[in-house]
């Protein structure tokens, strides 16, 4: 458990953490915001960062000699999108409710490349079907922005094709092999996965209001620059479980990972539209 905390905590981490709170502090002190405020939420940020953090080393950790291990990280860090959706629906705001996984679709192959390049991964990974790869981020994206320049009239054309395209490249998806040589576990599997999975799940379903805290009280500036800094902090947990998956050197695993990920955007957020039009 003690190497797997650790695993958890990197330079990086580190790092990313410095420049939360200067970003925040740093925007209050020169756009009149709190600083005090600014301050906790920075401090709420990295909270929740080292819990992701530590929620995607255990399941990593768990899952390791599981074929489709990255299929199944595609799925289980789409926990959080998931509970927006839900939240979204019921106050009967749709656009909130599908703009929470939707607007993944756009930072998760950002994420990818990021963390390919901080491993060192990025001609490997690059060369790993990259035809799928490419097809399903530029097909899950088009899908995901075109739904905000529709009328509600066009929503269910909208679901029809964006499950019938999502649909199409899940069954594509290239097939995970086993490790040739199965790796001892440190933790106990069948103890751990399941709390890890919970803590992933609540720790990202919170993220997002707490830097929206964070970012209110500090007046961080709206435009594309601040847009970047809050998108990629919502999205560390595929950002971390891709530089797991490539610190092993599971090229393909990464990439199923993002390209789960985001066809299970797309099969939320058509399941949000639907039971939309269906309640409306």
């Amino acid at each position: 458990m003690r190497q797997l905390l650790l695993g958890a905590i990197g330079k990086l981490d580190l790092l990313v953490w410095i420049l939360v709170i200067l970003f925040f502090c740093g925007s209050a002190l020169l756009f009149g915001g709190n600083l005090q405020y600014s301050f906790i939420g920075a401090g709420g940020i990295i909270l929740e960062m080292f819990l992701i953090a530590m929620a995607i080393e255990l399941i990593i950790e768990c899952l390791k000699n599981t074929k489709g291990i990255g299929t199944l990280t595609g799925f289980i860090t789409n926990g959080p999108e998931a509970l927006c959706l839900i939240v979204g629906l019921v106050v009967g705001d749709i656009i909130f409710a599908a703009s929470t996984p939707l607007g993944s679709n756009f930072m998760n192959p950002i994420l990818l490349f990021a963390a390919a390049i901080v491993c060192g991964q990025l001609v490997a990974t690059a060369k790993t079907k990259a035809g799928y790869a490419i097809t399903t981020v530029l097909g899950t994206a088009s899908f995901a922005g075109s739904f905000f320049l529709m009328n509600p009239e066009q929503y269910l054309y909208w679901v029809v094709g964006a499950v019938a395209f999502s649909g199409i490249m899940f069954l594509l998806r290239p097939d995970e092999d086993h490790a040739e040589e199965e790796e001892d576990h440190h933790i106990n599997p069948k103890l751990w996965l399941l709390p890890s999975i919970v803590l992933l799940t609540v720790t990202g379903y919170f993220l997002d209001g707490v830097v929206t805290f964070a970012a209110t009280h500090s007046q961080a500036p709206k435009g594309v620059i601040g847009f970047l800094v809050l998108a990629t902090l919502t999205s560390w947990p595929e950002f971390k479980s891709c530089l797991a998956l490539l610190n092993r050197r599971k090229h393909l695993a990464a990439i199923l990972n993002i390209t789960v990920s985001n066809i299970t955007n797309i099969w939320l957020a058509a399941a949000g539209v639907a039971t939309y039009l269906v309640l409306n």
